[in-house]
Parts: C-alpha cells; structure tokens; sequence
C-alpha cells in the first residue's frame, strides 16, 4: 500500500512518525511523510533519506480573530490545495496522522477522496488538530489509556506511542559516553528539554550547579539553541565535568549513557524514556496546551517511575536535593527503571500497522 503519514512541526509528532513509517516500509509498503515548513522537520529528515517527504504550508490555530486569523486561513488554504495536488498525484491507500497543525489539511482532504484515516495521540490529553480530526478517522490509536474518555464516540485502541527502530535498545554505555568524552566510572546526569530545548531547566541547573559540585557525577546537557556557553561555562566554574551541545542528533547516544534523566514530558520524549527504561525526573512544559505534558507526567509518576517538579514551584535548592538522593541510591533508581518500561507497549508501531492493513486492505 502507500501510506501518507502527517508527522511535522515538532519532534513529539516527528519522531512517532518515522517509528511508523519504518515499520511500515519493512512490510513492504511505500510511505510518504507530510511535514511542516520548520527547520526541526528538514533536520530530522536528513538522517533519513530512504523516505520521501512533502512540505504542507500551514501554521498553528491562534487565539482569538485577528489578522493572525486571516494569515492562518490563507495557509490553511494553501496547505489544502498543496495536499489535494499531491494526493491526486500519489493517491494514498490511508492517511495516518500523529497529531498537530500540519495534520489538518490531509486529514480533511483524504476525507473529502473516500480515503481511510487514522488518528495516533500520543498525550493523555489530545491536542486540538486531533480532536478535530477524530470525526474524519476510521480509528483512534491512543498513546495513553487516560486519553480514551476524550474521544467517547470514536473507535479507540491504545497502541502506546512508537520509537524508531534505533531507539528500542541501548547502545553499549562505555562506547556512548566515549562519544561526549566522559569517564565511564563516574554516574551521568542527562538533562534535555525535547528538540527544542527548555530554557527553564536550563536556568534551574545554572542555578543549582554549585549544590552538585560535591557530587560524583557528570552531565549531559542538551540546552537548545541558545544556553549552550553560558551552560558550559557554569559548569566549568563550578568544576562539574559536563559535555554541552545545543542539540545531539544521535539522542540515542546520550539516554544510552545515562543513569537519571531531566526532561520535559511531551510524549515521544516519555515514550524514549520508557524504551530504554530510565528513571527520571520530569519538568513539565508549564504552557503548553491544556497542561498535558502535566497529566502525561502524572503517569510516570503514579507508575512509580519518576518524579516529577513543577517548573514555578521549584527551587534550585529542590531541584539539587532531588538530584543527589537520587544519584545515591541505586536501588530506587533500578525500580523506577523497571516501572518506566512497563508504561507503555513495548511493540507500538507494529500494533499501529497491524491496525492500518486490517482495515486499509
């Protein structure tokens, strides 16, 4: 078959997205990714030539009619005209959407050709695009059991969310953190805000970086565009050995090189989480839409396989404390290991294509 998959604008939608289209292409089918515009998509995609993408002009839904309205109107049009042309020309056999501004074009216009549709939400509560788009879907695949009641008059399955195939296994830890140059005998500490960083952890480790200095350990951070020096050079005053980069594209690298983890709790970041089984501490992206990256953390934490700190209520003095009792008990570390890998299913993209042939075909 040939399956369009609209996956673009940010890596939560990304990345689940080429989990499936690899599963998919090893079953023989051809694939065609429908992104957004943005740099991140074009990145990504050029660690993986063997698919064929398509750009949608689109831009997220904003509050309120303004002239921010009509510009979103224009591009909507231009993103439904753009896929229509593209459909007429690749004629899909089903369209899957992973969620997000650039699914809606393609969600409409497959509707519109008699083409099935399928749905995956990876957070446990579903952003607007695919609560919209759930009229259009012959099914609804669910990240999370705490999303279903979001979609009561759809048909639902829950698949957790997808991984690539690079990412269901850690890589030897020795050979990993030879990559950043850092010392195999000492615990690692990864701190990553997803693929566009998070400004608001990294301002919480500058600030708790003199708490750590005494403790034996190293860090992995991963700022985002634009913390990097200033990160280094707190780290190097406070004589913490640390490798920092805006962004590592090999992100594999580094959770393989890791004993706790500082993140964010978008879903495809959790669900990398969960796959190499780490235990975490999870800082929830305080503005992001409904609070779900909140509920998706809740999870996590009522699974017993992290902790979780709300951004507007931590100190640095929290956040320190947390870190170093953690980083010495080996035992609580190991059993929320265990529980992050009980989250979800551990085969979510094939669950995914299984739905898709046993409908499609």
């Amino acid at each position: 078959m040939r399956i369009a998959i609209a996956c673009g604008g940010s890596g939560g939608h990304l990345f689940p997205g080429l989990a499936v289209a690899q599963a998919l292409s090893k079953r023989g089918h051809e694939i065609l990714l429908l992104v957004s515009e943005k740099e991140v998509d074009a990145t990504v995609l050029k660690t993986h030539p063997e698919f064929r993408f398509e750009k949608i002009p689109s831009i997220g839904l904003p509050a309120g009619v303004s002239l921010a309205f009509i510009r979103f109107l224009q591009r909507a049009w231009e993103g439904f005209s753009r896929c229509r042309t593209i459909f007429r020309r690749y004629r899909p056999s089903a369209v899957l959407s992973m969620g997000g501004f650039t699914s809606t074009a393609p969600l409409l216009v497959a509707k519109m050709s008699g083409i099935p549709t399928f749905i995956h939400e990876s957070n446990s509560i579903p952003g607007r695009a695919n609560r919209w788009g759930a009229r259009f879907a012959c099914r609804i695949l669910l990240g999370f059991a705490q999303c279903q009641p979001h979609f009561p008059k759809s048909a639902c399955i829950v698949t957790g969310t997808p991984v690539r195939t690079i990412m269901q296994a850690p890589l030897n830890r020795e050979e990993a953190l030879a990559t950043f140059r850092l010392d195999a005998s000492r615990k690692t500490l990864l701190v990553t805000g997803g693929s566009q960083g998070a400004s608001g952890i990294n301002q919480l480790l500058f600030r708790a970086a003199p708490l750590l200095r005494n403790l034996s350990l190293q860090i992995i951070h991963l700022t985002g565009e634009r913390d990097d020096r200033v990160a280094a050079a707190n780290y190097m005053r406070e004589e913490i050995p640390a490798y920092v980069v805006p962004f590592h594209h090999r992100i594999e690298e580094a959770l393989s090189s890791a004993d706790l983890v500082i993140s964010r709790a978008g879903a495809s970041s959790l669900s990398e989480l969960a796959s190499f089984g780490l235990p975490s501490i999870l800082i929830p992206y305080p503005f992001a839409t409904d609070n779900h990256q909140e509920s998706n953390a809740r999870v996590f934490v009522k699974a017993g396989a992290a902790e979780m700190l709300l951004e507007s209520d931590t100190s640095p003095e929290t956040l320190a404390r947390l870190i170093t009792d953690l980083m010495n008990d080996d035992c609580r570390r190991e059993k929320m290991a265990m529980q992050a890998k009980n989250v979800f299913p551990r085969d979510a993209a094939q669950r995914i294509v299984g739905i898709i042939e046993e409908v499609t075909q």
